[in-house]
């Protein structure tokens, strides 16, 4: 399912036009990115949590050339899904 579809099934089941599901689609992925950004959790019952994830400086290796060298350190998006979730 990509966000158009979702858009369409938001609309389906609100009874919303597809256009306004579309907008409220997207300002909810706006106002997730931004709160994950910002390094503040997004919790939604029974589906799960948007958070910040930082992870270390750390050595790695080139498969092709073989050369080692270090990453650097970033912080990046994860998900962590609820427990019903889980077990689809």
């Amino acid at each position: 399912m990509n966000k158009s579809d979702l858009a369409k099934a938001v609309a389906d089941a609100t009874g919303m036009s597809k256009a306004q599901a579309g907008e409220a689609v997207d300002a909810t992925i706006e106002s997730i990115v931004g709160a994950v950004k910002g390094k503040d959790n997004v919790q939604l019952a029974g589906f799960g949590t948007f958070y910040a994830k930082h992870r270390e400086a750390r050595q790695v290796r080139n498969p092709r050339t073989g050369e080692t060298m270090m990453s650097k350190a970033k912080t990046s998006a994860a998900f962590r899904p609820a427990a019903g979730l889980k077990d689809i």
